[in-house]
């Protein structure tokens, strides 16, 4: 918990530049004096300013009592803030210098300024948030899709950790089950048969398992996949890269090799994230910027979630795709384009591998067949309204109480196993809510906030 007497801290709380309205946040304890004299209301209105949770038009004052701005003020109470303690909003025209001067003023009345983070770390300590409604402050405000926004807004309103709270209830019924068993061990009755236990044990597994996959769902949402167009020149990677994105992004021409470096655009596919990466075609060069361009292609391979494998369809398949694919990563899904399919002649057969597509990048013919594909490798269901934006931490938290069921449900008679498993699995799934002691954890997450959250 924050301590009672932790400094007042200030931060400018909304975006740099130029705008309507710019606010400036204080938190801290007993901060009713600290508005009093930046308002100079205190001779006027005594203690009866300001009252809690409304808003007070007021001039805001400098060190001489010269008005820096007029603006409103905004006064909660501890325990009712965000933070927990009391907390100060200053609502001011919003040009740069007004909030540095602002600011200014509330460091010359004693505040210091905020670290990243450091108002909603202090909601966590203040038991305002838990960890993960702490991480969808952050999701919400980098959501770049509805989706994702969604999402995140119901991390923060605490729907992910209802669950992850409701499942490890049932978990610690479950323990206290197994300890009774091992503290008395002469009763006659059985305490796991009476109690239906490892039935019990087998619908938590269940229940985990669909909780990981909705959070491998919401990961999808949060940092989408990175898809890189690989192939050797003029098989039209450029092409699909401005017929996904709906723009002319990249340059196209008949001439080979035209694009010689890499060149990245974001779409999104119901609501999933995709990072389109056009890359310089592959192929031996003497032409020392082409190669430093087929040279980051290959980086951007490397890193790829999903590779489109992009071949000329009038051509097919050459000794010199053969050399390519040789190179690729393995584990990494491909899916084979067979693009130009307008110029063929004919209308092209259905190809019986899910992972190859007949298309025209000029055409749009089979862009949507592509699009699917994508999301079928993304393992995307359309689950948007009960996907959770988990963050890998979660991921792995999941993965480990997962792996810590399994071995309590294969360890038959051997109750010290049993409980000893379900003791680890319940440690994993409490670091999701933060309900442990690992402060360089918390550093790590809050030092990813904006400043003045």
């Amino acid at each position: 918990m924050a301590k009672p007497n932790s400094p007042v801290i200030a931060a400018i709380a909304t975006p740099p530049g130029r705008g309507g309205v710019g606010v400036v946040r204080v938190s801290g304890h007993e901060l009713a004096d600290f508005a009093r004299r930046l308002t100079g209301r205190l001779a006027v209105s005594g203690a009866g300013f300001p009252q809690a949770r409304q808003a007070h038009l007021c001039r805001f004052l400098g060190q001489d009592d010269a008005a820096l701005d007029e603006g409103l003020l905004l006064y909660f109470a501890a325990p009712h803030s965000y933070t927990g303690e009391d907390v100060i909003e200053l609502q001011g025209h919003g040009g740069p210098v007004v909030m540095q001067m602002l600011l200014a003023r509330c460091l010359e009345l004693g505040a210091r300024l905020a670290e990243p983070g450091e108002f909603t770390r202090r909601a966590f300590l203040n038991h305002k948030l838990d960890l993960a409604q702490a991480e969808g402050v952050i999701d919400l405000i980098d959501a770049s899709t509805q989706a994702a926004a969604r999402s995140a807004l119901r991390s923060l309103s605490g729907v992910f950790s209802e669950q992850i709270h409701t499942w490890r209830d049932r978990l610690v019924d479950l323990r206290m089950l197994v300890e009774a068993t091992l503290d008395f061990p002469e009763e006659e009755v059985d305490f796991l048969e009476a109690a239906n236990a490892f039935a019990r044990l087998d619908a938590l597994q269940s229940d985990l398992v669909s909780l990981l996959a909705r959070a491998r769902q919401g990961s999808l949402l949060r940092t989408g996949l990175q898809v890189v167009l690989a192939g050797q020149p003029n098989v039209g990677k450029s092409s699909l890269l401005n017929r996904l994105t709906g723009d002319e992004r990249a340059i196209v021409t008949e001439i080979a090799g035209t694009t010689r470096d890499v060149l990245r655009e974001s779409i999104h596919i119901e609501g999933i994230p995709l990072h389109i990466i056009d890359t310089a075609g592959l192929r031996e060069t003497h032409d020392a910027v082409e190669r430093m361009g087929i040279e980051r292609t290959w980086k951007e391979i490397e890193r790829a979630d999903v590779i489109l494998r992009l071949v000329d369809a009038r051509v097919g398949i050459t000794a010199d795709d053969h050399a390519i694919d040789a190179r690729l990563p393995s584990g990494v899904p491909v899916i084979w384009i067979f693009n130009k399919s307008d110029l063929i002649g004919f209308t092209p057969p259905a190809l019986p591998d899910e992972s190859a597509i007949h298309l025209s990048a000029l055409t749009g013919d089979g862009i949507d067949t592509l699009r699917a594909a994508l999301l079928r490798i993304a393992g995307w269901e359309g689950r948007n309204e009960d996907a959770i934006l988990a963050r890998e931490r979660h991921l792995h938290a999941l993965r480990a109480a997962l792996a810590h069921i399994e071995v309590a449900r294969n360890s038959g008679q051997q109750l010290e196993l049993l409980a000893e498993e379900l003791r680890l699995a319940q440690e994993q799934v409490n670091t999701i809510t933060g309900e442990f002691g690992a402060e360089d954890l918390l550093g790590v997450i809050f030092s990813r906030f904006c400043i003045g959250k």
